[in-house]
């Protein structure tokens, strides 16, 4: 892993309130909760690259559908859903 390195940035005083609220009842402190928000969004980032990068592998590949298909799905999909709602 990479030497850490300290950086600064602005929130306006409601974040900074609520993030104090989340640390003081999680029992942590906000620098940790920071950090933990900036690896998840790096990591949800990398997820939707990845997924942009199959999308356009797909069409390279000629593995999409028409916008009729894509709508007949749906439909059908939601019909199956109010025949067989879930309890």
């Amino acid at each position: 892993m990479s030497k850490a390195r300290k950086i600064r940035f602005r929130l306006d005083e409601d974040q900074i309130n609520a993030l104090d609220a989340i640390a003081y009842n999680s029992n942590r402190d906000r620098s940790s909760l920071l950090t933990e928000a900036v690896v998840n969004y790096l990591d949800l980032q990398d997820f939707h690259a990845g997924l942009v990068e199959q999308g356009l592998m797909a069409v390279k590949l000629g593995r999409t559908i028409g916008t009729a298909e894509v709508r007949a799905k749906i439909i059908s999909r939601a019909r199956g859903r109010r025949a067989n709602p879930k309890k």
